[in-house]
């Protein structure tokens, strides 16, 4: 039997008084309630550390885990019921996650009210949506003005080997020893290494101001739930502000090994800074990894190439087992980028200047109508074919760790996908390598197989 904890908490600095109707919300368990995103998302959080990136298996095994929000004339408090034990210690939540509870409870909140209904933002053009993403950002603490660029946002596999996670906590380390702090999307793997790393080396040099940056978003929390460095937690509303997140205030970019996920992260970010708005725009990004990814990187720089071309190849380096070599890059590049932000009396917390085309913003949703229209055709504008990539790669993450979309396919089969025909075998060749390298779920092992290449 399950280990459980029943309890009330009082939220952590994040959230103290929410209105009636704030309030009628998050308790409504109607489609029109926000109850079950709030019941998703905070088990998620209370059930960090489990080794699990299965969502359904998640709310299975605690179906019988309730929140609910009571206003009290001293403030807000939650009631937990059946809460995962391993949130506790002697009957306490330990603190860091009560953080993370509390930083759902207000993202939740301020992005139902404020963007979604609050009719100041319009969601349909590309500068309202960025307006959006600036103010969910703001609004939980993250934007730092007056700070010198040196956030490094680091992107890589959840499950990958050890030897992956040892050197991207190496890569960490050497970042952290240059004063440099950390984004991830605050799962395990290749999210938590860089932070652990970057944790021990702000130690050693007395920096008790590290920020260790975690942005998820509900679709995926369950599947990598926040790991417990994380130090400021923001959930985005769609995996689409979460991306434009991550560029909008990352001054370097680090992507180690992965799979189809870490795959959307690089189409969506050379999509992005192809458009010829943001040519001359820099931003230092490299793949690393330990000496056994060398293939890895290979075969998704063979794939760029193809796809999007030689030109999409200049925006990225790849440096292979050599940790500091990757930490003096990002030195130098954000350096470089520092010097470009003030030539252009451009902030240094938010990338204005970042043109993002509303391609890569529209929430997609990946029914398999939407993904068997996809246009997978190198004849197309390089970041409309990168945009349909992402779209692409999104609906298989959905496919494999989605509660929604793994749903889907049990009911309607797997999502199919056409494309011409050099650039369906050059995805043939690299889906199926990440099937060979256990970076995805091997097609009917688990689930239902969630793609079928036509």
């Amino acid at each position: 039997m399950t280990a459980t904890v029943s309890t009330i908490v009082a939220p952590e600095g994040s959230l103290e008084v929410l209105s009636q109707q704030e309030v009628e919300r998050l308790r409504d368990t109607s489609a029109k309630g926000l109850h079950d995103l709030l019941r998703r998302c905070a088990l998620a959080v209370l059930n960090a550390g489990t080794p699990t990136d299965d969502s359904r298996q998640v709310l299975e095994t605690y179906k019988d885990f309730e929140i609910q929000v009571i206003q009290e004339d001293r403030g807000l408090m939650l009631k937990l019921d059946n809460a995962p034990a391993g949130a506790f210690v002697d009957g306490r939540m330990i603190r860091g996650i009560r953080e993370h509870l509390s930083a759902v409870l207000r993202d939740i909140v301020y992005v139902a009210n404020e963007i979604q209904h609050g009719g100041r933002f319009d969601l349909d053009s590309t500068d309202g949506i960025s307006n959006a993403v600036f103010h969910i950002l703001r609004n939980a603490g993250t934007l730092h003005a007056g700070e010198r660029p040196n956030l490094v946002v680091c992107w890589g596999g959840h499950s990958i080997s050890r030897e992956e996670y040892d050197y991207s906590k190496s890569v960490g380390y050497q970042l952290g020893l240059r004063g440099l702090d950390i984004c991830t999307g605050c799962g395990p793997g290749a999210m938590k290494g860089p932070m652990k790393g970057a944790h021990v080396a702000h130690a050693k040099q007395r920096n008790r101001k590290g920020r260790y940056l975690g942005i998820s978003e509900p679709g995926i929390i369950a599947a990598e739930a926040p790991n417990p460095i994380v130090n400021e937690l923001v959930i985005m509303p769609d995996i689409e502000k979460r991306l434009e997140a991550f560029l909008r205030i990352a001054h370097s970019i680090i992507v180690f090994p992965g799979g189809v996920g870490t795959t959307e992260e690089i189409l969506y970010l050379l999509g992005v800074l192809l458009h010829p708005d943001n040519r001359d725009i820099p931003l230092p990004v490299i793949f690393t990894g330990p000496a056994h990814s060398a293939e890895y990187f290979r075969q998704i720089d063979t794939f760029i190439r193809y796809a999007l071309g030689d030109d999409a190849a200049k925006r990225y380096r790849i440096i292979v087992d050599d940790p500091e070599a990757v930490a003096l890059a990002v030195r130098d590049g954000v350096r470089k980028l520092t010097e470009y932000r003030r030539e252009q009396d451009d902030a240094f917390y938010y990338n204005w200047r970042l043109s993002v085309p509303v391609d890569f913003q529209r929430p997609f949703h990946p029914t398999h109508e939407a993904m068997a229209a996809l246009a997978l055709d190198t004849s197309l504008p390089v970041f409309d074919l990168a945009a349909n990539l992402r779209r692409a790669f999104s609906g298989i993450v959905a496919g494999n760790v989605k509660e929604t979309g793994i749903q889907a396919i049990e009911e309607h089969g797997p999502y199919r996908l056409s494309a011409e025909p050099g650039l369906m075998a050059q995805l043939d060749v690299l889906l199926q390598s990440f099937v060979a390298q256990s970076r995805m779920k091997l097609p009917g092992s688990h689930y239902q197989p969630c793609y079928v290449l036509e």
